[in-house]
């Protein structure tokens, strides 16, 4: 069976603006709209068209957190993913560490046993980029990261990446952990009737507990602060008003 297992976040929509706590203890989530971490949006639609070409049979979807994970899983599954797994930890997502994540990851991957895992190359709330990474450590397997090109062959994956010097292409042996970069594709856009389809597809939840893996955090979050408020800009008539307003400021 050709399958592949793709990684999902739910995360605060990328176009809300985000609130800080009056105690900065964190972000304010109650009342704000949630989605797909928008990198695992680009992983879920890469693996339906890899599907859509025969190059897979099955895709499934994942995400780890509370139940409230379970609508972005059945918008996944209205996109034309064929099942989904949650498993359930009590918690929002972003309070489980990349470690944890991988670590879970891979007990799904020993159960399903997938050819690819495709996860987006970070998660917006956290920043990481690291579980992908991880997951292909713990699992001994390649790992493609920041793609933005993928062409499967027989038993490997030719991988065109973004890197700091521009792009660079390799292969790698499947199965193999993918990460996804913005410019792979664009997500097609969910119809009210793949949305009532997704809606009876299967979504099995899964207690953490019953994997058996370690999620306790190994590292805790003081506070959180706002970035500091930028500063009116000045218009300077010429070049020798610059020189002197940054000579002022002790820049040259």
């Amino acid at each position: 069976m050709k399958r592949i297992l793709v990684g999902i976040k739910r995360v605060v929509d990328a176009n809300v603006r985000v609130r800080l706590k009056p105690d900065g203890s964190g972000i304010i989530t109650d009342g704000v709209k949630m989605s797909i971490n928008p990198f695992d949006e680009i992983a879920v639609e890469e693996a339906l068209r890899i599907r859509e070409r025969g190059g897979a049979e099955e895709v499934i979807a994942v995400s780890i957190g509370s139940a409230d994970a379970q609508q972005q899983l059945r918008t996944v599954l209205a996109m034309g993913a064929d099942r989904a797994i949650l498993v359930d930890t009590g918690a929002a997502t972003e309070a489980l560490e990349p470690l944890a994540a991988a670590g879970i990851l891979l007990k799904l991957v020993e159960r399903e046993q997938p050819m690819l895992v495709i996860l987006g190359k970070q998660a917006i709330d956290d920043d990481n980029s690291q579980t992908g990474q991880i997951l292909a450590a713990l699992w001994d397997r390649p790992q493609a990261t920041f793609a933005s090109k993928i062409e499967l062959q027989a038993g490997s994956a030719r991988v065109t990446r973004e890197v700091d010097a521009g792009l660079e292409t390799i292969e790698v042996d499947l199965p193999a952990v993918l990460t996804t970069d913005l410019r792979l594709n664009e997500p097609r856009y969910v119809k009210l009737p793949d949305i009532v389809k997704g809606k009876k597809k299967p979504l099995e939840v899964l207690p953490v507990a019953q994997l058996g893996v370690a999620t306790a955090p190994r590292t805790r979050v003081v506070r959180f602060d706002p970035p500091p408020q930028r500063h009116k800009g000045v218009i300077l008539k010429d070049a020798q008003e610059l020189i002197a307003a940054l000579h002022a400021k002790g820049l040259v």
